[in-house]
């Protein structure tokens, strides 16, 4: 771990805000399915210089996977959902896998999807990222049965000069994920 005085400022002063985004005119719980929600963590502390404040944002969707809801009719503009109806649905019953199912204990019937994580630079490589992205899914951790994350060179190509930079971040993500409690299901 990174001594503390490398740090921008203390990690203990960085704040997570939550917005839940929707239209305005979306007054039906199920007009808004799946939730789409921005994290931001931000330091809040006149030690800080204004350009380090910013430490990451992390885009999170909270999808349901009662079988009265069709998960697959949401549109989610990206891979989460053919993701969610590839790997984690039974497409005979419209639940969760039953392998997934027995490794989960109960909860609500909604799953947190982590669409992307990204830290500001000067706060990466710090040994931050997984205690930040972990607090995020905590808090909204009573409202969801379990959180899912895809990890795929893909998701990085945007991010990163090469195929095999963004290897490498798809495995350091993974390696971070692991961390705090993600284990892979599949392949």
């Amino acid at each position: 771990m990174t001594a503390m005085k490398e740090l921008p400022a203390n990690p203990l002063s960085i704040n997570l805000r939550f917005e839940h985004e929707r239209l305005w005119w979306q007054i039906d719980d199920e007009d808004h399915m799946p939730e789409r929600w921005r994290v931001s963590a931000d330091v809040n502390s006149v030690h800080c210089a204004p350009e380090y404040r910013h430490v990451g944002d992390f885009s999170l969707v909270i999808a349901d996977l009662r079988q009265e809801r069709n998960l697959l009719d949401a549109d989610l503009d990206d891979w989460a959902m053919e993701f969610i109806a590839e790997t984690l649905i039974d497409p005979a019953q419209g639940l969760l896998h039953p392998d997934v199912d027995s490794r989960i204990t109960a909860g609500a019937p909604r799953m947190v999807i982590v669409r992307h994580v990204v830290l500001a630079p000067r706060w990466q490589g710090r040994g931050l990222g997984g205690a930040l992205l972990a607090g995020a899914l905590r808090a909204l951790a009573a409202g969801a049965r379990l959180a899912v994350a895809r990890v795929s060179p893909l998701d990085f190509l945007d991010s990163s000069p090469d195929k095999v930079s963004a290897e490498l971040a798809s495995v350091r993500f993974g390696a971070l994920l692991e961390r705090i409690g993600f284990e892979q299901w599949r392949e």
